[in-house]
């Protein structure tokens, strides 16, 4: 019979690699309490119409990456393919949204059928951000100066590039798309063949188009500036001044329109050239509207996501990992006799009572004295406790896992102090 395999890009974390993932959890949570954010958790599982009318239908996402199927009573459900539409759905519902301001976030698995290849998977990890109820830009820098803070936090600000574009309003874009659809309809026969299907109902994708003869023809397509509202543009040039103020570089990239029908005004990347073709690690933007348009009050928004992959490739490829992360036990237990466990266990409980956030180690199963000795060494531990004994407890050793190898007698009253003054 063969064995049952994980689906294709959709993959294991295993043990060695939680530690990675559990510091970069951490430092997130951390970060976002500091900002005051709130956490929210939404179903993975949402109705087929809320993306379909969040996304846009005609989206690569919709029509080609989404997990759609049919429930037992006949509705179409999706796996969510981002969080945004999510998040927007249940704040509505729950009434989070009328005259109020939210800050919230959330983490977890999103699901797109993709080609799997580096950084990017069939179910992958995102950290999103949405706040709602404010339409100032002052919101907006706070969270690309939150996104900064973190890159920081990581180690990372050195390798990553903002990049940020103004989409306008909802009329503007709609202008714009007018104008650039009359454009390429005069070269509709030499565009590539996803360009021509986008042309009438997603236009504006296609200046993300990775195809150089498309790329080479909108060289002479209408440029989106120049149909921008002058309070739109003046609200992306105060954004500019205040990131200037704080200090944080960007680059202004008039073909930045992100995948997302959503997205009106500010939009912008965190990319990075340490991973090859997959350059944006965060993106994200301002959808005033969606929630609208998903049948509920007419809320301003704005958020990003970021992909938690591409984060942890990063910290692994470039070394900004701290040392302690592949160290997962502190102290080790080693158990030598048959009369010792009950003593052992007693003791372990002791120490984890005074030294609660000591990761002690018991070693079960029995095994001679170099046996145990080599799992210490090997499980990363700083020093090692060595009962032996048969049907009294005979002695308590310490032993420092280290080449020296220094061994010391404890009494079993004196083991909490040792333990304290050692790791402390």
């Amino acid at each position: 019979m063969a064995k049952i395999q994980a689906i294709r890009g959709m993959n294991d974390v295993l043990p060695d690699q939680t530690p990675v993932w559990q510091y970069l959890e951490l430092t997130m949570r951390e970060l976002l309490s500091a900002y005051a954010y709130s956490e929210i958790r939404f179903p993975v599982v949402e109705q087929t119409q809320l993306f379909k009318r969040s996304i846009g239908e005609v989206t690569d996402i919709v029509e080609k990456e989404m997990y759609t199927f049919e429930d037992r009573n006949g509705d179409s459900l999706s796996l969510r393919p981002e969080g945004t539409a999510g998040c927007v759905r249940a704040a509505e519902q729950h009434g989070l949204l009328y005259n109020q301001t939210q800050k919230l976030w959330y983490m977890g698995p999103m699901y797109r059928h993709e080609r799997p290849q580096k950084g990017r998977y069939r179910q992958f990890y995102q950290m999103g951000v949405e706040a709602f109820g404010m339409p100032s830009t002052d919101i907006e820098a706070e969270l690309l100066i939150l996104s900064n803070d973190l890159w920081q936090r990581l180690g990372l600000g050195e390798f990553l590039t903002l990049e940020i574009n103004n989409l306008g309003t909802a009329e503007d874009r709609v202008q714009y798309g007018n104008a650039l659809r009359g454009y390429l309809l005069e070269h509709k026969d030499i565009l590539d063949e996803d360009s021509q299907r986008r042309l009438e109902k997603n236009v504006l994708r296609i200046l993300d188009s990775k195809n150089p003869d498309t790329q080479e023809i909108l060289k002479g397509a209408p440029k989106l500036p120049d149909f921008i509202s002058e309070a739109s543009a003046k609200d992306f040039e105060t954004l500019q001044t205040a990131l200037k103020g704080v200090g944080i570089s960007y680059i202004v990239n008039f073909g930045l329109v992100r995948g997302l029908d959503y997205y009106n005004g500010l939009v912008f990347e965190w990319t990075t050239d340490q991973l090859g073709a997959q350059a944006a690690v965060c993106s994200g933007g301002r959808y005033n509207g969606l929630s609208k348009q998903l049948g509920g009050t007419d809320t301003p928004g704005v958020g990003f996501a970021l992909g938690m992959e591409r984060l942890v490739l990063l910290l692994e490829e470039l070394g900004r990992l701290p040392e302690e992360i592949g160290r997962c036990v502190d102290l080790y237990i080693a158990v030598v006799g048959s009369g010792v466990q009950i003593q052992a266990m007693k003791l372990s409980a002791d120490i984890r009572r005074v030294l609660p956030e000591l990761r002690v180690l018991t070693h079960c199963g029995g095994g001679k004295y170099n046996s145990q000795l080599k799992k210490a060494f090997a499980s990363g531990a700083r020093c090692a406790l060595i009962l032996e004994g048969d049907e009294e407890l005979a002695e308590i050793k310490v032993r420092i896992l280290d080449d020296a190898g220094e061994t010391t007698v404890l009494g079993t009253p004196s083991v909490c102090d040792w333990l304290t003054k050692f790791f402390r």
